[in-house]
């Protein structure tokens, strides 16, 4: 009676684990994520781009009473005393001042206006990811000049578990993912051969050892 028991509990466990799988299969796929690629090719080409979470500093010359620190909105705007919504997410500080200035000579004449940022967080687009068997997954501010090593040195190395050598970066260049082996292992073992320049939207993929 008790295996007779078992029995039916195995195969109504069986049942109900294909319900489920059959109702996974027919329910609507999402949409892929888009990467949306950084506006720097190379290293040497880099501007900093402001970003959510910012705090942006514009200054105006003579007009005290619409200067200020704006913190930017997860919508990538900023409210200032004449405008409720600029965009200011993906520019650089000296783009954003030179269409500030065209948005306020609508109310002042021949606006000068300075933008400093602070908090730099960046737009996604520009932050480096590092996924896998990192000891700290991480999305990282990027910084000019920023290597492999420092992108290391911040998430604390590997896991035990890591295959750092079957590491992959995936990069966009010229509106096309592409993938390139990284040796991560060798890296930390002091092969500075191994290191390698970083750019914004960099993603680090560290797989699992196979043991």
């Amino acid at each position: 009676m008790e295996k007779r028991v078992i029995q039916t509990i195995k195969l109504l466990i069986v049942v109900a684990f294909g319900y489920v799988l059959s109702a996974c299969s027919s329910a609507p796929q999402l949409p892929q994520a888009t990467l949306h690629p950084s506006k720097t090719t190379d290293i040497d080409s880099y501007r900093y781009l402001i970003g959510a979470g910012d705090s942006v500093n514009i200054f105006v010359w003579r007009h005290p009473e619409i200067s200020g620190s704006f913190s930017v909105r997860p919508d990538g705007m900023i409210t200032t005393s004449l405008v409720e919504d600029i965009p200011v997410s993906g520019r650089t500080p000296t783009e954003l001042a030179r269409e500030i200035e065209q948005v306020l000579s609508t109310y002042v004449r021949d606006p000068i206006v300075t933008v400093t940022v602070g908090g730099f967080v960046g737009p996604f687009s520009e932050q480096i990811r590092v996924i896998g068997e990192a000891s700290q997954p991480l999305a990282i501010n990027y910084k000019k000049n920023m290597t492999l090593l420092d992108v290391m040195i911040t998430v604390g190395g590997l896991t035990e578990f890591a295959d750092g050598n079957d590491a992959v970066l995936v990069r966009i260049v010229d509106g096309v993912q592409m993938q390139y082996a990284l040796a991560i292992d060798d890296l930390i073992a002091g092969e500075i051969a191994a290191n390698v320049d970083m750019l914004p939207g960099d993603i680090i993929i560290v797989p699992e050892a196979w043991f």
